[in-house]
């Protein structure tokens, strides 16, 4: 669901939108997309509004990484498969922290200890337990990756469920999109109102349809399990590609007949 935020348009709205055109050349790649809906809508008294919504993509390359490993363990006693569980967890926790991660960037969690049966036959003959623990790591520079993937499973791991790049110039290049978008949307309503013989005034409303939390993850679909981790001897390969980083926005323009 898309949040939305709106502005009143102040005297000062000149200046915002002038802000808006300043993005200078060492900016990531931003690119253009058609406005989704064009208004304009006349009242009585000849002043009217032209209301426009417009997107702009940014791109940029990850350069950070999150990682869900799980550890999974089996045993006859749900005593010894716990034990075990922890042993590993202990393991793994310790060869993160050896790399260099924080406390804070280290999350354990979705703990689960589940009876496994035999159901050959007509009957369920409980043959043992098998837990799981989760854990995730954020924060890893992307040349860590590779390594941490692979030297991961001489630690305790057993699957790799999860690996998702982002960036940390994420908000930077947001808020790039977003004063994008504000200016396309000015360059349009520009336009409509000389086609339509019109002068464009000021800016009554502008409405933030993104919150720049959508996109901030990407993720490459990696799920490794056992078999897959054992044979992992070489670090892995990582190529996150670009992401886009994208912001809409509807501006709302006064419009007055040429004088």
């Amino acid at each position: 669901m898309n949040n939305r935020r709106t502005w009143k348009a102040l005297p000062a709205a000149g200046a915002v939108l002038a802000a808006a055109a300043a993005l200078t050349a060492c900016s990531p790649q931003v690119t253009t997309q058609m406005p989704d809906v064009i208004q304009v809508q006349n009242v009585e008294n000849q002043d009217g509004q032209i209301s426009l919504s417009a997107s702009e993509t940014v791109k940029v390359t990850p350069d950070m990484a999150r990682i869900i490993f799980a550890i999974t363990t089996e045993h006859a006693d749900a005593a010894q498969c716990q034990q075990e569980n922890s042993r590993r967890l202990d393991q793994v926790l310790a060869f993160l922290k050896e790399q260099g991660f924080a406390d804070s960037s280290i999350k354990t969690s979705d703990f689960s200890l589940t009876p496994e049966y035999d159901w050959s036959g007509n009957t369920q003959t409980l043959v043992g337990y098998s837990m799981t623990t989760e854990v995730t790591v954020s924060d890893a520079a992307l040349d860590q990756v590779g390594g941490l993937l692979s030297q991961a499973v001489e630690a305790g791991v057993n699957e790799i469920r999860d690996v998702s790049y982002y960036s940390s110039q994420y908000d930077q290049a947001y808020e790039e999109a977003l004063a994008a978008a504000v200016e396309l949307a000015r360059q349009k309503a520009e336009v409509l109102a000389e086609a339509g013989g019109r002068d464009l005034g000021e800016v009554i409303r502008i409405e933030e349809h993104t919150d720049g939390q959508q996109g901030r993850y990407v993720s490459n679909g990696v799920s490794r399990q056992t078999a897959v981790m054992e044979a992992a001897a070489a670090d892995m390969a990582v190529m996150p590609g670009e992401m886009e980083i994208e912001a809409s926005v509807t501006v709302v323009y006064a419009s007055y007949l040429k004088q």
